[in-house]
């Protein structure tokens, strides 16, 4: 039984009870609904159906190929609104979403996305190149310090196997398996390096191609994947250097996160931390640590480094996270005392589904330019989400890595390296090869030089993060050199954070002037930064849970002859006392050269000084990348300083093209001065929202409110998003929180009834804004349908007529219901005598049902006549017509046969077949 949702439950004023207001706010109530035909109405594309049974409803894809399990989200969208993320089967092909909110009629321009990217594009579509010749990045100078150079130490090399543990919402016991490289010979405590994989295959069959599964425990006849051993390498480095390093295993996650809200972050985290609590253990009682342990330096817990790679990288986050800030215990694996001190942590190719970076805990995110599973560098949050949240002391730096991939940087994901089957994640069509990415182009880079670039900037951070030396900080923060070992890569850095002040935003209150202020994520394309349909796209705009958002945008600067400056000016002037530069982040085209700009300066008493001017080039780019990424572009305050100019109050920033035309987003511009501060995490309040499943009750009317938990300690303000249950755009409202006060506050009104309906539910999302962390960022109230389905039935009213008359079939429930109903029925050929024909039924009538035309003369049930009936809400029936023709040629007695079918157009095979009957009028 197809049902489509009507809004019984509503919000309680829910932007007016955030603001203290109350009142209740009704939903909008559905279009009036009619007989719905699948192939006129609402063709389905090409590997899509509706399907389910016994009223569970699911849309279905069918992919031509398997597709990998990846850290990317698979999600199903409908005109660029997210309908759901769906289930995958075994087959690795079929994807199925539960469809209970969603009537077919709106399931139109359907999509298949993950990371931005489409799944579902047609094999034989062109593919937009989007280039305009790819270049090579310059090559930056030679940094004074490479950490990609081994150490000194010889290294041991080991593992451990404890017993497995269980975590909140996970069936089965996740393994506590981990791979050990530590230096050898080496007296006193070491810094300890732990890494996560991330999310991929969990078993494979030996000696089978393509045989890999996402069973845990793998089944017989199957071995484990061994992606925590894909670090080996890093690990070494590492260890040569001084560092204990340990790879953690977490395949069991992997195969249960499908079913987790916040795709796995929170058990993640809760690993990540059952084993640095071991590690503790074993600084303390050595005699029970396991061999490679006791062979290994005694870790130094004051001084930890977290590295996670994709859906890893985001465990790690939200591991240091919960250091720091302790989740709610419900939903914590881990709920012992921290005996550890994170002191930075390296995001390769993340996932930041949260979009909740931790302000507090420096970071280095690694942005592969050709990902082809995280494509869309969502990972770039953890810089550009981290600006004005805490003291601005932590830096946090990305860099872009020209021509990696997503899966190299685990040995265990490479071809030719890896124990199971792997793959290029990016993809290739050799018909059409991308310019950028392709293997053998000049700008990808080969599995070793990419394997190697990555190790050389994992040990960069720990250099800087753990060993504090403050030398190969210009590898990170935008300074523009290069690590030697990392060549033939080309790398470019930019960072927020750290030794920078001030701050032009072009959000908070800015004045924009001579350009346009533009949001990075919104449906209204005057409004957008980048056009949907802008070949490639920009890891600063990736999208998060709505389809727009508040206060998250840039400066998007349009020129057709220079000269045309714009200017950015603060709601309060900034003070830049203390730097040597200021430090703009840029970005430009893929591909375009010689985009220059001036760059001024106005104080408060309104003297204005031209500090210098810089260039840009794009990167190399294709319609497949994420390359509208910010440079980093610095100009000396010398100037500045010759021409008396007050530092401490500048009112505003001009950007001035010097270009004869052209295109550039300004993100922000800070003061700028070298070294690296000492970094204390404050004491912020944490939000975490849960979610709580009710049923609707009889009758009655009872209010719930979404929970959502407030802990830690102080004040400050995030963003609430109110996702509207019926698809539309989201509401959101500036929330002050602190513990044990100001809370998010959400009331949902649940009306009970006897009419059966669908689950409903209503979703808050939350993100930080100043002087707070979120956890879990979604949740909200399931409201569960607990009335039984109606009993359909398909019966005559009149199916013995004479030509020119028409034949009428009832569709019929024993109740009405709160939501439209959907059930289809289909034409079958009849087994004996004559059947009626396409030019025995109206015309029209046949144009509207089935999209066919009476011409050539063929039977009825050729004319794929599969249609959808709709009893609408409050309603008992809907009647199936068919008007027939009067002709004057004498026939014989015809007729046709109706059923009620499954979602696959087949008879049900417990219901009777009905036949309608058409006499010959003499």
């Amino acid at each position: 039984m197809i049902r489509a949702r009507r809004i019984c439950v509503t919000a309680v004023a829910v932007l007016a009870a955030l603001a203290g207001s109350p009142g209740p706010a009704q939903a909008e109530q559905p279009q009036q609904s009619r007989p719905f035909n699948a192939p006129e109405d609402n063709p389905l594309p090409a590997g899509w159906r509706i399907d389910g049974e016994a009223g569970a409803r699911e849309l279905v894809w069918r992919a031509p190929r398997p597709v990998p399990m990846g850290n990317a989200r698979v999600e199903f969208r409908t005109e660029d609104r997210l309908l759901g993320v769906p289930k995958p089967a075994r087959d690795g092909r079929t994807f199925r979403l539960a469809l209970d909110e969603t009537r077919p009629g709106r399931l139109t321009d359907l999509q298949v996305t993950a990371a931005g990217r489409r799944l579902d594009a047609a094999a034989d579509a062109p593919r937009r190149s989007g280039s305009r010749g790819a270049r090579m990045p310059a090559q930056a100078p030679a940094n004074g310090v490479d950490p990609g150079r081994p150490g000194s130490y010889r290294t041991v090399t080991g593992e451990y196997d404890l017993d497995p543990v269980r975590l909140p919402g996970y069936a089965t016991p996740v393994e506590m398996t981990a791979q050990v490289v530590a230096p050898k010979g080496v007296t006193g405590s070491r810094p300890l390096a732990l890494f996560l994989h991330g999310r991929h295959n969990t078993c494979y069959k030996p000696g089978s191609e393509d045989d890999v599964t996402g069973d845990w425990p793998c089944a017989d006849g199957y071995n484990p994947i061994p992606s925590y051993r894909g670090h080996l390498r890093d690990q070494q480095l590492l260890a040569s250097q001084g560092y204990v390093t340990v790879s953690i295993s977490a395949n069991g996650i992997n195969a249960q996160d499908l079913e987790a809200e916040d795709a796995g972050a929170q058990a993640r985290s809760s690993l990540i931390r059952q084993h640095l609590a071991r590690w503790a253990d074993w600084t303390s009682h050595r005699s029970t640590a396991p061999a490679v342990v006791r062979e290994a330096p005694k870790a130094d817990m004051s001084r930890v480094l977290l590295v996670g790679h994709s859906r890893g990288g985001e465990g790690v986050n939200r591991a240091a996270m919960d250091s720091l800030y302790p989740p709610p215990a419900a939903e914590d694996g881990y709920r012992g005392p921290v005996r550890w001190k994170v002191r930075g942590a390296v995001l390769i190719a993340p996932t930041i589904f949260g979009q909740n970076p931790v302000a507090d805990v420096p970071s280095v995110t690694l942005l592969p330019g050709c990902d082809g599973d995280v494509s869309n560098l969502q990972g770039e949050a953890f810089v550009d989400g981290t600006r004005g949240i805490s003291r601005g002391t932590a830096i946090h730096s990305a860099v872009y890595l020209v021509g990696a991939n997503h899966n190299y940087f685990n040995s265990e994901w490479t071809p030719g390296e890896a124990v199971a089957p792997a793959r290029d994640d990016f993809g290739t069509d050799p018909e059409q090869p991308d310019p950028v990415c392709a293997p053998g182009a000049a700008t990808r880079l080969t599995a070793a030089q990419q394997h190697r670039a990555g190790a050389t900037y994992i040990a960069a951070a720990a250099r800087l993060f753990i060993a504090g030396d403050d030398r190969v900080r210009p590898l990170l923060d935008g300074s523009g050199k290069r690590a030697p070992s990392a060549d033939p890569a080309r790398v470019l850095t930019h960072a927020v954070g750290g030794r920078r002040s001030g701050g032009f935003l072009p959000d908070g209150g800015a004045k924009v002037t001579g350009a346009r202020r533009c949001s990075a994520v919104d449906p209204d394309l005057s409004v957008a930064c980048l056009d949907p349909e802008t070949p490639g796209s920009s890891p600063h705009f990736a999208s998060w849970e709505t389809e727009q958002e508040t206060g998250r945008g840039a400066v998007d600067l349009k020129w057709s002859v220079p000269g045309t400056a714009a200017r950015i000016t603060p709601a309060e002037p900034l003070s830049l006392r203390g730097s040597q530069k200021l430090a703009l982040r840029v970005f430009v085209p893929p591909n375009t050269t010689g985009t220059r700009f001036d760059v001024s300066v106005t104080d408060s008493a309104g003297r204005r000084v031209t500090l210098g001017s810089v260039r840009v080039d794009g990167l190399p780019g294709s319609a497949n990348t994420a390359s509208y990424w910010a440079q980093e572009l610095r100009v000396p305050l010398s100037a500045a300083g010759r021409a008396g100019f007050d530092l401490g109050q500048v009112k505003s920033l001009e950007v001035k093209p010097r270009s004869r035309s052209g295109r550039a987003w300004l993100m922000d511009a800070w003061g700028w001065a070298p070294g690296t501060p000492a970094v204390q995490a404050a004491a912020l309040p944490r939000v975490d929202v849960g979610r709580t499943i009710v049923k609707e009750g009889d009758s009655g009317t009872r209010t719930y409110r979404i929970p959502v938990e407030v802990s830690g300690r102080g004040s400050g303000q995030v963003r609430v998003y109110v996702l509207d249950p019926d698809g539309g755009r989201a509401q959101n409202r500036l929330v002050t929180v602190r513990p044990g006060g100001g809370t998010v506050d959400v009331p949902i009104e649940v009306k009970g009834d006897t009419a059966y309906g669908d689950d409903m539910e209503h979703d808050i999302a939350v993100k930080a804004v100043r002087g707070a962390v979120v956890g879990k960022h979604r949740g909200g109230l399931t409201v569960e349908n607990d009335d039984p389905e109606p009993v359909v039935t398909l019966s005559p009213v009149a199916d013995r007529v004479s030509e020119g008359e028409t034949l009428t079939w009832r569709l019929s429930v024993d109740a009405p219901t709160a939501v439209d109903l959907y059930e289809p029925v289909r034409v079958l050929p009849v087994v004996e005598g004559a059947e009626l024909s396409t030019q025995d039924v109206d015309p029209q009538w046949l144009k509207e049902w089935s999209g066919d035309v009476p011409d050539p003369e063929r039977p009825l049930s050729d004319a794929h006549l599969w249609v959808w009936l709709n009893i609408p809400p409050g309603s008992t029936s809907v009647d199936f017509v068919v008007p027939t023709l009067q002709d004057q040629a004498a026939e014989p007695t015809e007729s046709m046969r109706l059923a009620l079918t499954d979602r696959n157009a087949e008879p049900l095979p417990d219901r009777t077949v009905l036949t309608g009957t058409v006499l010959d009028k003499p």
